[in-house]
């Protein structure tokens, strides 16, 4: 078996201006990677028309495509019609579940949804006290649940996390340290470091870092379009379990 070549970008925040541009630069991208997993924030302000466009941008492209939602595609309260846009368009979205993606000999397992905030150990919110917080921890806590046991049912020679929100903080390291709880949350981590993968893929800090790692040893790269300059990035999962990229 090859390496296996992930293609990655996320917060693409496509609107009427960009129709047909972002598709040309995905041009050729069979030749350079196996799967495109795209990391949420797909649209500007989640309305159907921006999602649509999205799906036209993608819509049958020549490898597997996996996708997640972001905060922005929730904005218009439209994320059902808007992931049901995607599929239409032959795009896995992954909604606190996982998938088996054939990639020519390989079995790629991917996990993962939008994820939450909450912030990290030593500095984060706890389900305690008022019903909001309680509500707003507890999404979370519920979203990583979700992740462990569709991690522990996939069965697949690699397993990849697909997130918007971030599991670490170091792949925030240039965002403002005020808004670290509202771009993700350790929950996510410790329950994939508890179930186990070879690699997380997030978004959502435009700002941050590209490069982190979880408690438990597992690499995290934040993909955001601004955080990695290009149309995409290509991530190569060795088979001897390592990746570089």
């Amino acid at each position: 078996m090859t390496d296996l070549r992930i293609a990655a970008v996320g917060d693409i925040h496509l609107g009427e201006d960009a129709r047909g541009h972002y598709r040309k630069r995905l041009e050729g991208i069979e030749e350079r990677a196996d799967v495109l997993m795209l990391a949420g924030d797909l649209t500007r302000h989640g309305t159907l028309a921006e999602g649509r466009l999205v799906a036209d941008e993608f819509r049958d492209l020549p490898l597997p495509v996996v996708a997640v939602l972001g905060n922005h595609d929730y904005h218009s309260n439209l994320q059902d019609e808007i992931a049901g846009e995607l599929r239409d368009a032959g795009v896995i979205v992954l909604d606190d579940d996982g998938v088996v993606v054939q990639c020519g000999e390989t079995k790629l397992g991917v996990v993962g949804g939008k994820g939450f905030g909450g912030g990290f150990a030593g500095k984060c919110a706890s389900e305690f006290g008022e019903p909001e917080i309680k509500d707003f921890v507890r999404h979370t806590r519920l979203i990583a649940e979700a992740w462990q046991v569709a991690l522990k049912e996939v069965q697949a020679d690699h397993r990849v996390v697909l997130s918007h929100y971030s599991p670490v903080k170091e792949t925030l390291e240039g965002e403002p340290l005020e808004i670290y709880p509202f771009l993700g949350s350790y929950l996510l981590a410790e329950a994939v470091d508890t179930a186990g993968a070879d690699l997380i893929l997030h978004g959502h800090a435009h700002k941050g870092s590209e490069k982190g790692m979880t408690p438990g040893g597992i690499r995290v790269r934040n993909v955001a379009l601004p955080v990695i300059g290009r149309a995409y990035v290509v991530y190569c999962l060795a088979m001897n379990g390592e990746h570089e990229g």
